[in-house]
């Protein structure tokens, strides 16, 4: 389909002072139409002269500049290959004398202005850093923005989905534009994208980043929806794969118990898990944020960092009691200065940034992970005994034990019933199995015997 162009009065606003209109340059492509405004402002009457032959000197040079600014776009166009709206924008309209050029478009403090940060210690860990300046209508720009807006929030692990988003999206096609990002860009992308043998749930994880991205663009006015929104119903749907949940049985938990660790490496780890399990299946981020104060006699109340700004408005603070292993790993590991103020394990000091909390934390929850998995194969358990198994084994030894899905809920320190119900499902799998087997109870039953 063709690309037109047309010189037009635009009479749906009068200037009010001179009763005139702005004067246009309509684009047509792809039954999508954009006008820009010219440096011309002419009233309906002096519009229709431009037409006749013989006109007043002063129209007759309005008119010859309007039909050599429609003669340059015509060329312009015609040398462009497929015509492409930000293209025309950014190598015609910008700067050209006969057009009215628009005002660049501020992103809102409340986003740019993340105080006085040194962002230098984050520039190994964050290549966005690194990059060119780019155009306010391009991926890399907006990236940026949150990016920075995360890491002042000392949101550090979910700056890092957002850069290996960023990272995972320019691999494939570059920094483009919001506008270049159609449905048929990221059908192409996560066919990429899973051809690398990647998991439909991490190509899932970088395109809800980048679908966020694009409504923090809208939000600050850097794209419209109705333009170039490419999600949703009808459009591209991100895939959403579920991974099974892995949880020990009660004879795997008692098996792992009892098992005599071979060295202080594997006692730590295997005191830190049980911890975490019986700490209402607390992840070790959490662990490693644990104060004096968060302890109150029998008990331990803390808000997980994962939703502590989420949940602002509606706090769901945990509440844990101190059974007899818990207090035992607390004197073996913990801090001997209990003052209030003080971490309850020797992992973080106060005063550290945040990349350097979050790469404690890491190489916490890896070395947890690394003695764990260990144990389990001299164990003989099919299952990797990760920090993760800890949290989903407490949750659905619970729902076994006949607890409800709500107290679970709040246990886990969930806001939405939903991901707790995901947790369980290991367990309503093996529900599903018993359930399956009472359908041939009938086979034991004996033929002829009388019925009930």
């Amino acid at each position: 389909m063709s690309t037109n162009t047309a010189i037009i009065l635009d009479t749906r606003r009068i200037k009010k002072r001179t009763g005139e209109y702005p004067v246009k340059l309509r684009i047509t492509s792809q039954r999508v139409v954009k006008a820009y405004q010219t440096v011309y402002s002419l009233s309906e009457e002096d519009f229709r002269k431009l037409k006749a032959s013989n006109v007043v000197s002063s129209l007759q040079v309005i008119r010859e500049k309007l039909k050599g600014l429609k003669a340059d776009a015509d060329s312009f166009i015609k040398n462009m290959g497929p015509f492409d709206f930000a293209e025309f924008e950014k190598d015609f309209v910008k700067d050209n004398p006969g057009l009215v050029q628009r005002r660049a478009k501020k992103v809102p403090l409340a986003v740019a202005n993340t105080g006085d940060i040194d962002y230098s210690e984050y520039y190994k860990s964050f290549p966005i850093f690194n990059e060119e300046p780019s155009e306010p209508d391009t991926i890399c720009h907006t990236y940026l923005i949150y990016v920075k807006q995360l890491i002042s929030e000392r949101r550090i692990g979910s700056a890092l989905k957002y850069q290996y988003s960023y990272s995972s999206l320019k691999k494939f096609r570059g920094n483009v534009r919001f506008a270049d990002i159609t449905v048929s860009y990221l059908r192409q992308y996560e066919a990429w994208f899973l051809e690398k043998g990647r998991s439909k749930t991490t190509v899932g994880i970088m395109l809800r980043a980048l679908r966020a991205i694009f409504n923090l663009a809208i939000d600050n006015g850097i794209i419209k929806r109705e333009k170039c929104y490419p999600f949703g119903r009808r459009r591209y749907l991100i895939p959403n794969s579920k991974n099974p949940k892995k949880a020990l049985d009660i004879n795997g938990i008692a098996k792992f118990y009892h098992f005599v660790p071979e060295s202080q490496g594997e006692i730590y780890a295997k005191d830190l898990w049980f911890f975490c399990y019986f700490g209402n299946g607390m992840n070790p981020k959490d662990l490693a944020h644990l104060k004096f104060k968060n302890v109150e006699g029998e008990y331990l109340t803390f808000e997980r960092a994962k939703t502590e700004l989420t949940s602002r408005s509606n706090p769901k603070p945990i509440t844990v009691y101190i059974n007899e292993d818990m207090r035992r790993i607390i004197d073996k590991w913990g801090n001997k200065d209990t003052s209030p103020g003080n971490f309850i394990f020797p992992v973080l000091t106060s005063g550290m940034t945040s990349l350097k909390e979050y790469h404690k934390v890491v190489r916490l929850t890896a070395f947890i992970n690394e003695r764990t998995k260990e144990m389990g194969e001299k164990l003989g358990i099919n299952l990797k005994l990760t920090t993760m198994v800890s949290r989903h084994s407490f949750s659905t030894q619970l729902k076994r034990a006949g607890v409800s899905t709500e107290f679970i809920q709040e246990a886990l320190g969930h806001t939405d019933i939903r991901t707790t119900e995901n947790y369980l499902d290991s367990f309503e799998r093996d529900k599903k199995k018993e359930y399956a087997g009472k359908l041939v109870e009938f086979k034991n039953v004996a033929p002829g015997a009388e019925s009930a």
